[in-house]
């Protein structure tokens, strides 16, 4: 798997921002077939950021329904993998685009 296959998108919320605040982590989500190397590979080439630790999240599909005009609807949501990568100290990851 390529290493731009392998990211999806960054999450950016306020418990993502503050473990990259006191614990140096991010949060993304990933590729539902790639795995713990591919994911540190990945990051390591896109950021140039040296990865200590990897953890994986597999968030299942979600049932969702609202009530409209048109009646009720019932979907779901996509199940998505999640990655929390931890940085090594001193290093960090640019997300927002904003180089001082």
């Amino acid at each position: 798997m390529k290493a731009s296959d392998v990211l999806i998108k960054p999450i950016l919320s306020e418990k993502a921002n503050k473990q990259t605040e006191k614990m140096n982590r991010y949060s993304f989500v990933v590729n539902k077939k790639a795995n713990k190397l591919e994911i540190k590979k990945a990051i390591e080439s896109f950021y140039g950021v040296t990865v200590d630790n990897v953890n994986t999240i597999v968030v299942p599909s979600k049932a969702k329904s609202k009530y409209t005009k048109a009646g009720f609807i019932v979907g779901r949501k996509p199940s998505k993998k999640k990655a929390i990568v931890t940085v090594a100290k001193g290093e960090s990851i640019d997300l927002y685009g904003s180089e001082v």
